[in-house]
This record gives structure tokens, C-alpha cells and sequence, in this order.
């Protein structure tokens, strides 16, 4: 049997370097000391564990893929980084999946990995534990084409002795696994939107769309989750706060499973090295009937978004 196509090696490193991440943001919970640090402001906040964690990520995929492109949100040197940071295994089962064709030929070179070390990291500082998740998106041609998402808390509610923190994962052309994928009821209209970013525009954009229901919570990652499990009908941010790091492994994950995301425009997102970080015009997604939500983004929302 042939050996594995680099991007499952890739794929299967980054979710056994996205469990190790998990472990480190629950310690760092654990020990109590988050070592808070405002980036930009209140809203823009840095921890302890998304430093520990970025640098965990980073490096530990850099010393096996040296050639890949990494991109992380956190602004941080490798140079401190120490061993107990690195995680050198790799997920068994990822590797039993038959690449993509399209994919089997592809070269380190041509990757960019995307890292959101802690999305939802307010919602952490605040203790709602399960909005957290840690983000790896990996890009080729512009594309999300794979991802790991990890929820460190997962089933932190279900009490003491519960089994925290799962890995969800997929790849374009596979699919995607580590959930049980679930339509959200048919002809009802749930939106899920930001919690801590809101402003006139989004809640505009929402009204327009004429919701049964709204659940607003933190993390892109946390949202997307939202869709493939039945949560929510459809994501919808009208502001442009969201970063390519926040999206590019939710994408992979959801298109792996037939949904789509765009900004508001309609317009796809890319991923290559040169592109601007910020998603300036906004995110629209849907597991299914994205054309339902898109025709409904009113024209006023559209021109105050500008790509």
C-alpha cells in the first residue's frame, strides 16, 4: 500500500497538536492564573493559554513540515518554546483515509495552516467554557480544504468524571467526523450570530432575516458547530471582526459536509499567504438553503460591508 499523501500526514499531526492545545488551555483554567493581556481593547483579549497554545501549534507542526506556511493570530516568537510544548504523534485513524486525487500531489510548500490557538478567548476569560474551541485550517490554492476543530470543554456540563473535549475533523472530498451531523428543523429560521461584537448593522442585517430565533454566542468555530449540528439554520455577522484564522478550519469542516460560507457579498473566502487577515465584509453560512438566507441580506447591509 502506498504511504499516506502529505496532506493526511498533515491532517493527522494537526489533530493529534489540536488535543494537546485542549490539555494545555484546560490547565491553564486549572492553575487559575489566565494572565489576561487587552490587545486592542476589552473585546481583544490574549490569555496564557492562547500563547502557550499558538506556540504548542506552531511549533510543533513547523518541526514536521518545516516548508508549510503557518499563520497564527497571536503576534509571538518560536524562540522560547520548550519541549514540553511539542506533540510529535499523529491521529491512526486519518491516516486509513485515501487522500483526495486532487490532493495526493500536493507539496509542503503549497500549504497554508491557519491557527486560531483559542477562539472565544472573552468567552474563556468569562468562564462559558464551552464556546471555546481551538482552530487549525489548512489551505491549498487559496482553498480551506482541511480542518481540526478541538472544543477543549466539551461535555464539560455533563459533571465530574464526564470525558471533556472532543476533535472534530474533515477534509474536502472525505467529509467530516468527530460529531453526529444533524439538519437544524426544516422550515424554521434560527440564526446564530456574535455575542460579544454586536452593533446596529448586525442587528439589522438579523431583522431583515426575520428569525424565529437568535443564539448569540462567542467563537466562529463555536458556530459552525452550531450549523452541522442542527443548532442553528444559518451564521449570519454583518461587521467585519472575523479573521481568517477564525474561519478557515470551520469552512473546510462545513463544505466537507455539503454547507457553504461566503461573506455577505457572496463572495468566497482566500487563504493564500499574501491575502489580508481580516474578513472585512462580513460571514454568511449555512449547512443547507444558503441562497434562502443570502437573497434576504438587505442592500443597505451590502453596501456598508466593502470587501
Amino acid at each position: 500500500m502506498a504511504s499516506p499523501a502529505l496532506l493526511m500526514h498533515v491532517v493527522a499531526s494537526a489533530y493529534s497538536v489540536a488535543e494537546k492545545a485542549a490539555t494545555i488551555v484546560r490547565n491553564v483554567m486549572a492553575a487559575g492564573d489566565l494572565g489576561i493581556v487587552d490587545k486592542t481593547g476589552a473585546n481583544d483579549l490574549q490569555t496564557k493559554a492562547d500563547r502557550l497554545v499558538q506556540m504548542s501549534i506552531c511549533a510543533s507542526l513547523a518541526q514536521k513540515f518545516p516548508k508549510v506556511t503557518i499563520i497564527g493570530e497571536e503576534e509571538l516568537s518560536t524562540d522560547e518554546v520548550t519541549e514540553e510544548l511539542i506533540e510529535d504523534g499523529h491521529c491512526e485513524e486519518i491516516l486509513k483515509k485515501t487522500c483526495p486525487a486532487q490532493y495526493a500531489g500536493i507539496k509542503e510548500e503549497e500549504l497554508v495552516i491557519w491557527v486560531d490557538p483559542l477562539d472565544g478567548t472573552k468567552e474563556y476569560t468569562e468562564g462559558l467554557l464551552d464556546h471555546v474551541t481551538v482552530l487549525i485550517g489548512i489551505a491549498y490554492g487559496g482553498k480551506a480544504i482541511a480542518g481540526v476543530i478541538n472544543q477543549p470543554y466539551y461535555n464539560y456540563e455533563a459533571g465530574a468524571g464526564a470525558v471533556l473535549g472532543r476533535t472534530i475533523w474533515g477534509v474536502l472530498g472525505i467529509g467530516a467526523f468527530g460529531f453526529q451531523l444533524t439538519e437544524a428543523p426544516a422550515g424554521k429560521h434560527i440564526i446564530v450570530t456574535t455575542r460579544s461584537h454586536s452593533s446596529t448593522l448586525v442587528n439589522d442585517c438579523i431583522s431583515a432575516l426575520n428569525p424565529d430565533s437568535v443564539i448569540r454566542i462567542g467563537g466562529a468555530g463555536n458556530k459552525i458547530i452550531q450549523l452541522i449540528e442542527g443548532k442553528a439554520s444559518a451564521y449570519v455577522f454583518a461587521s467585519p471582526g472575523c479573521k481568517k484564522w477564525d474561519t478557515c478550519a470551520p469552512e473546510a469542516i462545513l463544505r466537507a459536509v455539503g454547507g457553504k460560507i461566503t461573506d455577505i457579498h457572496g463572495n468566497s473566502f482566500q487563504y493564500n499567504k499574501e491575502v489580508k487577515h481580516m474578513n472585512s465584509a462580513g460571514v454568511l453560512a449555512t449547512l443547507r438553503n444558503y441562497d434562502y438566507y443570502a437573497s434576504r441580506i438587505p442592500n443597505t447591509v451590502k453596501q456598508s460591508l466593502v470587501p
